[in-house]
Formats: structure tokens, C-alpha cells, sequence
């Protein structure tokens, strides 16, 4: 008994989008605010040890460089400095900009009806204003740190981010730029697209768990077909 086309089609995957490093060119103005941050506690870290741990929460961020220094922060110096980081980068946010295609290929899945989020571990203060520079309306669907339990690697940025749209996270596809978001995904149940956009290689992001990896939202875009989505 020969099938119909629409007995065997499935509907298009929904995605699920990490923020810095992967929607906005914001990567390098978080490791210098944390190197900043960092700087005015008397703490000297190389810049490359920061960039590593970019798109963990500010929390296991300090707390990953606590165990580096030999556990010299106390909890409320961990408090202080995830605060001194959000403040410094305040005053960077100026030079952000959207990555190349972000605006357009949000507006392309908007326009195909295909269901995406947003997922950081940023806190809102810094991640709300991230909304007006993609031309994204306020009610966008969008969790951040402040909204779960645990960030990443831990898979509940992006399980609360599913359930906010009513997706099953198998049938999801988490795209980020770091380790972290695609180990967050193989945690979470959900395929993970890597972007070479925050900074990591393509080997890294593949070894993590990536099973495509492009340029950027750009590349993505003119890729869309390779992760399930047809364009018209």
C-alpha cells in the first residue's frame, strides 16, 4: 500500500536559540567585562581562561575560577563580582550588534510558522535589551538564568524553553556557539547545531555534541534544509 505525502511528513524541527555568540556579537564584551570585573578585585586572569567559560551563569562562571585560584573567593565575593561584570558590561552593550542573518533568519522561521525560542544564561537585565536590537517584539519567547534552577551545562535553560512553547524537546534543535549550549542539549534530549561565531572550533563543538556547524545565522539560513526545515 503505497503512503501520501502527508501520512509520512513531519513537521519542521523547533529551534532553539542560545543568545550571546550565537544571535548577538556580544562574546568578547562579556570577557571583557569579567576581565575587568576581575581586574578591580586584584585578580589577574588571561583573557583566553574567560573566553573558555563564556555561556556558563555568572555563578558557575566565578565558581569555575574560584577552583582555578585555588578557592580563594569567598560566596559573597562571588556575589560582588558577577555583580561588577553585569555593570561593566553595561557600559560595553553599546558596541553589540546582531550577527550577521540573526534578524533575518528569525524572521524567516517566523514567516514559515516554524515554533523557536530563545534560551541564555545571561540574567534579564542584560538579555532583554538584546530583544530591541533583533527587532523582536517583548513578548518573544525568551528564559533566562533568572527563570530556572541551573544554567548551562545543565539542561533546564533549554527544557523550560521547549515547554514555554509546548515543543517536546526530541523535537527540538538547540543552536549555540559554545560547548556548554550543545552539552546542555545532549543533556536536555535535543540535536545541537554549533555556530563558529562565539569563538570555539569546529572540532570542539562537533566533540560536544554538534552534528552541523555553521558560520554563523547567516550560514544557517541558507542551510535551513540540512536541519529540517524546507525553505519556500
Amino acid at each position: 500500500m503505497s503512503l501520501s505525502a502527508d501520512s509520512t511528513s513531519f513537521p519542521p524541527p523547533a529551534l532553539l536559540f542560545d543568545l550571546d555568540g550565537t544571535l548577538i556579537d556580544s562574546v568578547y564584551q562579556h570577557v571583557l567585562a569579567w576581565r575587568e570585573a576581575l581586574s578591580d578585585f586584584g585578580l589577574d586572569v588571561a583573557i583566553w581562561r574567560l573566553h573558555r567559560r563564556i555561556g556558563m551563569s555568572g555563578g558557575l562562571f566565578v565558581t569555575a575560577l574560584r577552583r582555578e585560584l585555588g578557592g580563594t573567593l569567598t560566596d559573597e565575593q562571588v556575589a560582588e563580582l558577577t555583580e561588577a561584570h553585569a555593570q561593566a558590561y553595561e557600559r560595553l552593550k553599546p558596541t553589540v550588534l546582531p550577527l550577521p542573518g540573526a534578524r533575518e533568519l528569525l524572521a524567516e522561521l517566523t514567516e514559515q510558522q516554524v515554533d523557536w525560542a530563545i534560551a541564555t544564561s545571561g540574567l534579564f537585565r542584560a538579555a532583554g535589551t538584546a530583544l530591541k536590537l533583533l527587532n523582536l517584539p517583548e513578548d518573544t519567547p525568551m528564559v533566562t538564568r533568572d527563570q530556572v534552577r541551573r544554567a548551562k551545562p545543565d539542561p533546564d535553560l533549554f527544557l523550560t524553553a521547549a515547554a514555554r512553547i509546548n515543543v517536546d524537546i526530541r523535537h527540538a534543535v538547540v543552536v549555540g556557539d559554545s560547548v556548554w549550549d550543545l552539552l546542555a542539549a545532549r543533556r536536555a534530549g535535543a540535536l545541537g547545531v554549533g555556530l563558529l561565531s562565539g569563538g570555539y572550533g569546529r572540532d570542539e563543538l562537533e566533540r560536544a555534541g554538534a552534528y552541523r556547524v555553521y558560520s554563523d545565522p547567516a550560514d544557517l539560513l541558507a542551510h535551513l534544509d540540512e536541519v529540517g526545515i524546507r525553505q519556500r
